[in-house]
Protein backbone atom coordinates (compact mmCIF):
# COMPACT_ATOMS: atom_id res chain seq x y z
CA UNK A 1 0.00 0.00 0.00
CA UNK A 2 2.95 2.29 -0.06
CA UNK A 3 2.38 4.81 -2.59
CA UNK A 4 5.89 5.45 -4.56
CA UNK A 5 6.42 9.15 -6.31
CA UNK A 6 4.96 9.69 -9.39
CA UNK A 7 1.82 8.10 -9.06
CA UNK A 8 -0.16 11.06 -7.99
CA UNK A 9 0.42 14.34 -9.38
CA UNK A 10 1.66 17.56 -7.53
CA UNK A 11 -1.57 19.16 -7.10
CA UNK A 12 -3.33 16.12 -4.76
CA UNK A 13 0.03 15.35 -3.57
CA UNK A 14 0.56 18.44 -1.83
CA UNK A 15 -3.30 18.48 -0.67
CA UNK A 16 -2.93 15.35 0.73
CA UNK A 17 0.29 16.58 2.60
CA UNK A 18 -1.85 19.44 3.81
CA UNK A 19 -4.43 16.68 5.05
CA UNK A 20 -2.12 15.27 6.93
CA UNK A 21 -0.32 17.44 8.40
CA UNK A 22 -3.54 18.74 10.13
CA UNK A 23 -4.52 15.18 11.36
CA UNK A 24 -1.11 15.04 12.94
CA UNK A 25 -1.30 18.03 14.42
CA UNK A 26 -4.77 17.30 16.08
CA UNK A 27 -3.29 13.76 16.64
CA UNK A 28 -0.67 15.91 18.91
CA UNK A 29 -3.72 17.18 21.03
CA UNK A 30 -5.81 14.38 21.08
CA UNK A 31 -2.55 11.81 22.05
CA UNK A 32 -1.61 14.58 25.16
CA UNK A 33 -5.32 13.10 26.39
CA UNK A 34 -4.89 9.37 26.06
CA UNK A 35 -1.39 9.41 27.12
CA UNK A 36 -2.77 9.81 30.60
CA UNK A 37 -4.19 6.89 30.62
CA UNK A 38 -7.47 7.67 31.10
CA UNK A 39 -6.88 10.05 34.00
CA UNK A 40 -5.52 10.16 37.34
CA UNK A 41 -6.61 7.10 38.55
CA UNK A 42 -5.47 4.87 35.83
CA UNK A 43 -3.37 1.66 35.93
CA UNK A 44 -1.41 2.74 33.19
CA UNK A 45 -0.33 6.33 34.10
CA UNK A 46 1.10 8.51 31.21
CA UNK A 47 4.39 7.86 32.54
CA UNK A 48 3.96 4.26 31.19
CA UNK A 49 1.73 4.81 28.05
CA UNK A 50 4.86 6.73 26.17
CA UNK A 51 7.34 3.96 26.08
CA UNK A 52 4.16 1.77 24.99
CA UNK A 53 3.37 4.01 21.97
CA UNK A 54 6.58 3.64 20.76
CA UNK A 55 6.49 0.24 20.99
CA UNK A 56 3.12 0.20 19.45
CA UNK A 57 5.20 2.33 16.03
CA UNK A 58 8.53 -0.49 16.50
CA UNK A 59 6.23 -3.25 16.48
CA UNK A 60 4.03 -2.72 13.52
CA UNK A 61 7.39 -1.07 11.47
CA UNK A 62 8.88 -4.98 12.35
CA UNK A 63 5.57 -6.61 11.13
CA UNK A 64 5.17 -4.59 8.25
CA UNK A 65 8.41 -6.44 7.00
CA UNK A 66 6.77 -9.96 7.07
CA UNK A 67 4.64 -9.71 3.78
CA UNK A 68 2.35 -13.29 3.85
CA UNK A 69 1.11 -14.85 0.34
CA UNK A 70 -2.63 -13.88 -0.63
CA UNK A 71 -3.13 -15.14 -3.72
CA UNK A 72 -1.17 -16.29 -6.91
CA UNK A 73 1.88 -13.77 -7.55
CA UNK A 74 0.54 -11.29 -4.41
CA UNK A 75 1.70 -10.71 -0.88
CA UNK A 76 0.28 -8.53 1.45
CA UNK A 77 1.38 -6.93 4.84
CA UNK A 78 -0.34 -5.50 8.13
CA UNK A 79 -1.09 -1.55 7.44
CA UNK A 80 -1.37 -1.22 12.04
CA UNK A 81 -3.83 1.33 11.97
CA UNK A 82 -6.42 -0.72 13.47
CA UNK A 83 -3.69 -2.66 15.81
CA UNK A 84 -2.71 0.76 17.03
CA UNK A 85 -5.97 2.09 17.79
CA UNK A 86 -7.00 -0.24 19.67
CA UNK A 87 -3.78 -0.24 21.79
CA UNK A 88 -2.83 3.03 22.43
CA UNK A 89 -5.94 4.77 21.24
CA UNK A 90 -6.81 6.38 18.10
CA UNK A 91 -4.86 9.68 17.86
CA UNK A 92 -1.83 7.90 19.32
CA UNK A 93 -2.50 5.49 16.81
CA UNK A 94 -2.33 8.26 13.95
CA UNK A 95 1.17 9.00 15.33
CA UNK A 96 2.62 5.44 15.88
CA UNK A 97 1.63 4.75 12.12
CA UNK A 98 2.83 8.22 10.48
CA UNK A 99 6.01 7.44 12.70
CA UNK A 100 6.06 4.45 10.75
CA UNK A 101 6.13 5.49 6.97
CA UNK A 102 8.01 8.53 8.15
CA UNK A 103 11.01 6.25 9.15
CA UNK A 104 10.25 3.33 6.19
CA UNK A 105 10.53 6.42 3.65
CA UNK A 106 13.43 8.00 4.75
CA UNK A 107 15.74 5.61 5.89
CA UNK A 108 14.70 2.41 3.47
CA UNK A 109 13.39 4.40 0.48
CA UNK A 110 10.02 2.58 0.85
CA UNK A 111 6.88 4.97 -0.05
CA UNK A 112 7.39 8.14 -2.05
CA UNK A 113 8.72 11.48 0.17
CA UNK A 114 6.50 13.56 -2.38
CA UNK A 115 3.78 10.87 -1.47
CA UNK A 116 4.35 10.77 2.29
CA UNK A 117 0.94 13.00 2.40
CA UNK A 118 -1.00 10.63 0.43
CA UNK A 119 0.35 7.39 2.06
CA UNK A 120 -0.12 8.95 5.68
CA UNK A 121 -3.91 10.21 4.62
CA UNK A 122 -4.40 6.97 3.40
CA UNK A 123 -2.12 4.18 5.38
CA UNK A 124 -2.72 6.06 9.19
CA UNK A 125 -5.44 8.13 8.73
CA UNK A 126 -8.58 6.18 7.20
CA UNK A 127 -7.11 3.05 8.51
CA UNK A 128 -7.46 4.39 12.11
CA UNK A 129 -10.66 6.31 11.68
CA UNK A 130 -12.64 3.58 10.23
CA UNK A 131 -11.04 0.93 12.09
CA UNK A 132 -11.91 2.51 15.91
CA UNK A 133 -15.13 4.16 14.89
CA UNK A 134 -16.27 0.23 13.95
CA UNK A 135 -14.71 -1.27 16.98
CA UNK A 136 -16.65 1.35 19.24
CA UNK A 137 -19.54 0.59 17.73
CA UNK A 138 -18.74 -3.39 18.03
CA UNK A 139 -17.81 -3.17 21.55
CA UNK A 140 -20.96 -1.11 22.28
CA UNK A 141 -23.42 -4.26 21.05
CA UNK A 142 -21.31 -7.41 22.03
CA UNK A 143 -20.93 -8.98 25.44
CA UNK A 144 -18.90 -7.22 28.06
CA UNK A 145 -16.61 -9.33 28.06
CA UNK A 146 -12.63 -9.65 26.74
CA UNK A 147 -13.57 -11.88 23.91
CA UNK A 148 -15.68 -9.11 22.43
CA UNK A 149 -12.63 -6.93 22.34
CA UNK A 150 -11.03 -9.35 19.94
CA UNK A 151 -13.90 -10.01 18.13
CA UNK A 152 -14.29 -6.28 17.44
CA UNK A 153 -10.66 -6.23 16.60
CA UNK A 154 -10.75 -8.84 14.47
CA UNK A 155 -13.62 -6.68 12.37
CA UNK A 156 -12.42 -3.52 12.50
CA UNK A 157 -8.87 -4.67 11.05
CA UNK A 158 -10.48 -6.91 7.98
CA UNK A 159 -12.76 -3.77 7.12
CA UNK A 160 -9.86 -0.96 7.35
CA UNK A 161 -8.11 -2.52 4.81
CA UNK A 162 -10.08 -2.55 2.09
CA UNK A 163 -11.53 0.98 3.35
CA UNK A 164 -7.60 2.24 2.81
CA UNK A 165 -8.01 0.74 -0.57
CA UNK A 166 -11.49 2.80 -1.92
CA UNK A 167 -9.33 5.54 -0.72
CA UNK A 168 -6.50 5.12 -2.76
CA UNK A 169 -8.78 4.32 -5.28
CA UNK A 170 -10.17 8.21 -4.80
CA UNK A 171 -7.29 10.15 -4.65
CA UNK A 172 -6.20 8.03 -7.79
CA UNK A 173 -9.10 9.21 -9.65
CA UNK A 174 -8.47 12.93 -8.39
CA UNK A 175 -4.67 12.91 -9.26
CA UNK A 176 -4.05 9.62 -10.90
CA UNK A 177 -0.72 9.98 -13.36
CA UNK A 178 -1.70 7.53 -15.80
CA UNK A 179 -4.58 6.86 -18.10
CA UNK A 180 -5.94 3.76 -16.40
CA UNK A 181 -10.02 3.36 -16.15
CA UNK A 182 -10.72 3.98 -12.58
CA UNK A 183 -13.53 1.19 -12.54
CA UNK A 184 -10.68 -1.69 -12.78
CA UNK A 185 -8.45 0.16 -10.61
CA UNK A 186 -11.01 0.33 -7.89
CA UNK A 187 -11.91 -3.55 -9.17
CA UNK A 188 -8.28 -4.81 -8.62
CA UNK A 189 -7.54 -2.83 -5.55
CA UNK A 190 -10.03 -3.97 -3.11
CA UNK A 191 -10.59 -6.96 -4.20
CA UNK A 192 -6.55 -7.74 -3.50
CA UNK A 193 -7.28 -6.15 -0.83
CA UNK A 194 -10.13 -7.93 1.20
CA UNK A 195 -7.91 -10.64 0.71
CA UNK A 196 -5.00 -9.35 2.84
CA UNK A 197 -7.52 -7.95 5.22
CA UNK A 198 -8.22 -11.38 6.62
CA UNK A 199 -4.25 -11.19 7.56
CA UNK A 200 -4.73 -7.64 9.12
CA UNK A 201 -7.61 -8.92 10.96
CA UNK A 202 -6.00 -12.28 12.34
CA UNK A 203 -2.70 -10.09 13.46
CA UNK A 204 -4.62 -7.81 14.58
CA UNK A 205 -7.19 -9.94 16.99
CA UNK A 206 -4.01 -12.29 17.91
CA UNK A 207 -1.97 -9.68 19.33
CA UNK A 208 -4.38 -7.62 20.74
CA UNK A 209 -5.42 -10.72 22.63
CA UNK A 210 -2.26 -12.13 23.75
CA UNK A 211 -2.44 -8.41 25.03
CA UNK A 212 -5.40 -8.59 27.11
CA UNK A 213 -4.75 -12.25 28.48
CA UNK A 214 -1.97 -10.68 30.37
CA UNK A 215 -2.30 -7.33 30.82
CA UNK A 216 -6.27 -6.05 29.89
CA UNK A 217 -5.20 -2.47 31.43
CA UNK A 218 -2.71 -1.93 28.81
CA UNK A 219 -5.17 -1.78 26.29
CA UNK A 220 -7.06 1.49 25.28
CA UNK A 221 -10.06 -0.19 23.58
CA UNK A 222 -10.83 -2.44 26.98
CA UNK A 223 -11.16 0.22 29.39
CA UNK A 224 -14.28 0.27 31.14
CA UNK A 225 -13.92 -3.76 30.88
CA UNK A 226 -11.51 -4.57 33.84
CA UNK A 227 -12.39 -4.53 37.26
CA UNK A 228 -10.70 -2.22 39.83
CA UNK A 229 -8.09 -3.57 42.09
CA UNK A 230 -10.44 -4.59 45.48
CA UNK A 231 -8.44 -4.49 48.93
CA UNK A 232 -9.13 -6.74 51.62
CA UNK A 233 -9.17 -6.59 55.51
CA UNK A 234 -8.00 -9.79 55.93
CA UNK A 235 -6.19 -12.65 53.28
CA UNK A 236 -9.35 -14.98 53.87
CA UNK A 237 -11.84 -12.22 53.45
CA UNK A 238 -14.68 -12.06 50.56
CA UNK A 239 -16.48 -9.05 49.68
CA UNK A 240 -19.68 -10.63 50.82
CA UNK A 241 -18.45 -10.94 54.20
CA UNK A 242 -16.47 -8.33 54.87
CA UNK A 243 -17.88 -5.94 57.95
CA UNK A 244 -18.89 -2.86 56.70
CA UNK A 245 -16.30 0.13 57.36
CA UNK A 246 -16.52 2.05 60.54
CA UNK A 247 -16.72 5.99 59.56
CA UNK A 248 -13.03 7.02 59.50
CA UNK A 249 -12.28 9.73 62.08
CA UNK A 250 -11.10 13.57 60.03
CA UNK A 251 -7.88 13.07 60.83
CA UNK A 252 -7.10 9.51 59.86
CA UNK A 253 -4.49 8.59 57.15
CA UNK A 254 -5.50 8.32 53.93
CA UNK A 255 -6.55 4.85 52.27
CA UNK A 256 -4.13 2.89 50.47
CA UNK A 257 -3.27 3.19 46.95
CA UNK A 258 -2.97 0.07 45.24
CA UNK A 259 1.01 -0.39 44.01
CA UNK A 260 1.19 -0.09 40.13
CA UNK A 261 2.09 -2.66 38.24
CA UNK A 262 5.16 -2.66 36.25
CA UNK A 263 4.80 -2.38 32.35
CA UNK A 264 8.79 -3.60 31.75
CA UNK A 265 8.01 -7.45 31.32
CA UNK A 266 5.63 -6.41 28.62
CA UNK A 267 7.88 -3.81 26.90
CA UNK A 268 10.68 -6.10 26.93
CA UNK A 269 8.89 -8.73 25.32
CA UNK A 270 7.43 -6.61 22.66
CA UNK A 271 10.79 -5.19 22.17
CA UNK A 272 11.93 -8.85 22.03
CA UNK A 273 9.06 -10.13 19.04
CA UNK A 274 9.81 -6.90 17.04
CA UNK A 275 13.68 -7.33 17.33
CA UNK A 276 12.55 -11.42 16.28
CA UNK A 277 10.10 -10.59 13.43
CA UNK A 278 12.41 -7.86 11.75
CA UNK A 279 15.68 -8.96 12.37
CA UNK A 280 14.98 -13.03 12.07
CA UNK A 281 11.51 -13.69 10.41
CA UNK A 282 11.86 -11.23 7.82
CA UNK A 283 13.98 -13.51 5.46
CA UNK A 284 11.39 -16.14 5.12
CA UNK A 285 8.84 -13.34 4.13
CA UNK A 286 7.23 -13.59 0.76
CA UNK A 287 9.28 -11.88 -2.22
CA UNK A 288 5.86 -11.67 -4.11
CA UNK A 289 4.51 -7.67 -5.02
CA UNK A 290 2.48 -6.59 -2.59
CA UNK A 291 -1.12 -5.68 -3.27
CA UNK A 292 -0.66 -2.26 -4.85
CA UNK A 293 2.63 -3.06 -6.28
CA UNK A 294 0.59 -6.00 -8.45
CA UNK A 295 -2.20 -3.78 -9.24
CA UNK A 296 0.04 -1.01 -10.56
CA UNK A 297 2.03 -3.54 -12.61
CA UNK A 298 -1.25 -4.91 -13.94
CA UNK A 299 -2.84 -2.02 -14.95
CA UNK A 300 0.34 0.38 -16.20
CA UNK A 301 0.31 2.33 -13.50
CA UNK A 302 3.90 1.88 -12.13
CA UNK A 303 5.15 2.81 -16.18
CA UNK A 304 4.63 6.23 -14.01
CA UNK A 305 6.82 5.71 -10.86
CA UNK A 306 10.07 7.79 -10.08
CA UNK A 307 13.27 7.19 -8.64
CA UNK A 308 12.99 7.27 -5.17
CA UNK A 309 15.16 10.51 -3.30
CA UNK A 310 16.43 7.84 -0.90
CA UNK A 311 17.49 5.09 -3.17
CA UNK A 312 21.25 5.34 -2.80
CA UNK A 313 20.55 5.36 1.04
CA UNK A 314 22.78 2.45 3.00
CA UNK A 315 19.41 0.86 4.08
CA UNK A 316 17.08 1.14 1.19
CA UNK A 317 15.23 -1.91 -0.07
CA UNK A 318 15.31 -3.35 3.73
CA UNK A 319 18.77 -4.22 3.05
CA UNK A 320 22.55 -3.15 4.91
CA UNK A 321 24.39 -2.07 1.48
CA UNK A 322 27.69 -3.43 1.25
CA UNK A 323 26.89 -6.31 3.45
CA UNK A 324 27.10 -9.76 0.71
CA UNK A 325 25.41 -12.00 2.88
CA UNK A 326 21.04 -11.25 1.88
CA UNK A 327 20.25 -12.54 5.93
CA UNK A 328 22.62 -10.77 7.39
CA UNK A 329 21.95 -7.92 5.30
CA UNK A 330 18.07 -8.01 5.82
CA UNK A 331 18.28 -8.95 9.42
CA UNK A 332 20.54 -5.57 9.93
CA UNK A 333 18.36 -3.50 8.48
CA UNK A 334 15.31 -5.18 9.99
CA UNK A 335 16.99 -4.50 13.51
CA UNK A 336 18.32 -0.98 12.98
CA UNK A 337 14.53 -0.13 11.32
CA UNK A 338 12.84 -1.56 15.32
CA UNK A 339 15.55 0.77 17.13
CA UNK A 340 15.45 3.74 14.81
CA UNK A 341 11.34 3.52 14.99
CA UNK A 342 11.48 2.82 18.97
CA UNK A 343 13.88 5.69 19.50
CA UNK A 344 11.74 8.19 17.45
CA UNK A 345 8.38 7.24 18.50
CA UNK A 346 8.95 7.25 22.27
CA UNK A 347 10.81 10.53 22.18
CA UNK A 348 7.60 11.72 20.46
CA UNK A 349 5.68 10.28 23.09
CA UNK A 350 7.82 10.95 25.86
CA UNK A 351 7.96 15.03 24.76
CA UNK A 352 3.84 15.40 24.32
CA UNK A 353 3.66 13.50 27.99
CA UNK A 354 6.22 16.43 29.69
CA UNK A 355 4.01 19.00 27.48
CA UNK A 356 0.50 17.91 28.85
CA UNK A 357 2.20 17.53 32.65
CA UNK A 358 3.80 20.73 32.27
CA UNK A 359 0.61 22.59 31.31
CA UNK A 360 -1.49 21.22 33.95
CA UNK A 361 1.50 22.19 36.43
CA UNK A 362 1.15 25.36 35.33
CA UNK A 363 -2.43 25.83 35.48
CA UNK A 364 -3.50 28.70 38.09
CA UNK A 365 -5.68 27.27 41.23
CA UNK A 366 -8.93 28.23 41.56
CA UNK A 367 -11.02 27.62 44.67
CA UNK A 368 -10.36 26.51 47.66
CA UNK A 369 -6.99 25.85 46.51
CA UNK A 370 -6.13 29.77 45.60
CA UNK A 371 -3.99 30.94 48.04
CA UNK A 372 -5.84 33.80 49.68
CA UNK A 373 -4.78 37.36 48.58
CA UNK A 374 -5.22 38.96 52.59
CA UNK A 375 -2.80 36.70 53.70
Amino acid sequence: MHVPDGFINAPVSVATGAVAAAAVAVSLRGARRELEGAGAGSVAGAERTAPLAGLVAAFIFAVQMLNFPVAAGTSGHLLGGALAAILVGPYTGVLCVSVVLLMQGVLFADGGLTALGVNITDMAIVTTVVAYGLFRGLVKVLPRRRRSITVASFVAALVSVPAAAVAFTGLYALGGTADVPIGKVFTAMVGVHVLIGIGEATITALTVGAVIAVRPDLVYGARGLTKPLELRTSPLATPADEPAPAAAPASAAPAPVAPRRSVRRVWLAGVAAALVCAGGISYYASASPDGLEKVAHDQGIDAKAEDHAAKDSPLADYSVKDITDPRLAGGLAGVIGVGATLAVGTGVFVVLRRRRNTGADEQPATGAERPSENV
